[in-house]
């Protein structure tokens, strides 16, 4: 069984769907984190972040790979909290915008989930990856409440931060990611939108899992 979840940045779709797939002893893919590979992978050898052909021959030698652990590889380095800066979150929006630079990662993550039963989060997992998943959820939340989360993430890992700029700037990923021509985030028509805002995590967890069982259900 595959399972899509989708949603904006800092809706909370990588902690929801690592906890489900440790529930359900499924894999979980980071898509997000591939395109934030990318972007950091640019930026350190000094390729434009809007040079098509540049960014998609560097992908073709760019080796990404998850494990257990929820680590994230580049090339065989972790770059699990390297990636996690909002420098790399606008330019990874700014890759992720570009047709040919999706079109390789996707097709690398449908790979991945051929033969083996996936949780894979991103912004167009349900509407582009995997259209045929078993179950799509669209994961929101709004904006101040996105920013208060990745506030108190940062307070967590000793980052300063100012929570109006981190609102600001997840408004602006917003536009970027439902205006982009490439798979622009939206949600899938069958998918089902839970709002998260005043949701706990296990919450959140729990309400997927039920949706997951009712699919299971009917399936059999």
């Amino acid at each position: 069984m595959n399972i899509a979840i989708d949603g904006p940045s800092g809706a909370g779709k990588s902690s929801i769907a690592k906890l489900l797939a440790k529930k359900l002893n499924y894999v979980h893919l980071d898509t997000g984190s591939m395109y934030r590979c990318v972007a950091y992978k640019a930026i350190l050898n000094g390729i434009a972040l809007d040079d098509e052909a540049a960014l998609c021959q560097m992908i073709d030698d760019t080796e990404i790979t998850f494990d257990s652990n929820e680590n994230v590889y580049l090339d065989g380095e972790d770059v699990k909290n390297n990636i996690r800066t909002n420098e790399i979150s606008l330019a990874a929006s700014k890759v992720s915008s570009l047709a040919k630079v999706r079109a390789k990662l996707v097709a690398r993550q449908q790979d991945m989930a051929k033969d083996i039963s996936v949780i894979m989060d991103g912004r167009d997992i349900g509407t582009v990856v995997l259209k045929d998943a078993h179950v799509k959820i669209f994961l929101t939340a709004t904006s101040l409440e996105r920013a208060k989360r990745r506030y108190k993430q940062n307070l967590e890992n000793g980052i300063i931060s100012d929570l109006d700029q981190l609102q600001a700037e997840i408004d602006k990923r917003d536009y970027q990611d439902t205006h982009r021509a490439a798979s622009p985030l939206k949600k899938a028509e069958d998918a089902i939108e839970i709002d998260s805002s005043t949701m706990s995590i296990d919450e959140v967890v729990d309400t997927i899992l039920s949706i997951i069982k009712k699919k299971e259900n009917a399936h059999d």
